[in-house]
C-alpha cells in the first residue's frame, strides 16, 4: 500500500502518478515490499527570512513488513529529481538490507557444516565469524599530539 503525502506543498495528480510508477517498479524487483505500508511524503522547504530557490524533498518510510523501519529523504531543486534521487537510493538500501540476511545465513550454514547440528556451538567455542581478529595484531603508530596556540 503506498501513501502519497504532499506538505507544504498543493496536491498534484501528476506527482502522485509518478511516485506510484516508480515506487511500484522498486515493489517490483522487491515483492516483499507488496504487502507493506509506504508512505511517500512531498514537502516544499522555503525560508520565509531568507529570499532563496524552493527546496524539494522527499521521504519515504516503510512501516510495516520485512523492510520496517527503512527512512529515506532527499532534496532537489525539483520535486521529479528528488523522486529519482528517492527511488535510486532505495533500491541500494534495499539490496543492502537483503545482502544482511544473506550474509546471516551464510554465517549459520558455515556454522552448521564446521560444527554439526549446532549452529550455536560456534559461538559456545568462542569462535565467531563477525569478529577479524586478524587485524588487530598490527601495531598503531603513535602519533604526536596535535596542539593548538
Amino acid at each position: 500500500m503506498i501513501k502519497v503525502i504532499f506538505k507544504n506543498l498543493d496536491r498534484s495528480e501528476l506527482a502522485t502518478e509518478a511516485a506510484t510508477e516508480r515506487m511500484e517498479a522498486v515493489i517490483e524487483k522487491f515483492p516483499d515490499l507488496e504487502n507493506n505500508v509506504i508512505s511517500l511524503t512531498f514537502e516544499m522547504l522555503n525560508s520565509p527570512v531568507h529570499a532563496g530557490p524552493d527546496l524539494f524533498s522527499v521521504k519515504v518510510h516503510v512501516s510495516s513488513g520485512r523492510y520496517r523501519g527503512v527512512h529515506l529523504e532527499k532534496s532537489a531543486p525539483n520535486v521529479y529529481i528528488a523522486l529519482a534521487h528517492v527511488v535510486d537510493h532505495m533500491l541500494e538500501i534495499l539490496n543492502r538490507f537483503g545482502d544482511r540476511t544473506r550474509v546471516k545465513e551464510r554465517r549459520r550454514a558455515r556454522a552448521l557444516a564446521t560444527y554439526g547440528t549446532n549452529p550455536d556451538a560456534a559461538s559456545e567455542r568462542g569462535d565467531d565469524f563477525d569478529d577479524f581478529d586478524d587485524f588487530d595484531d598490527f601495531e598503531k603508530e603513535e602519533r604526536p599530539a596535535l596542539r593548538s596556540y
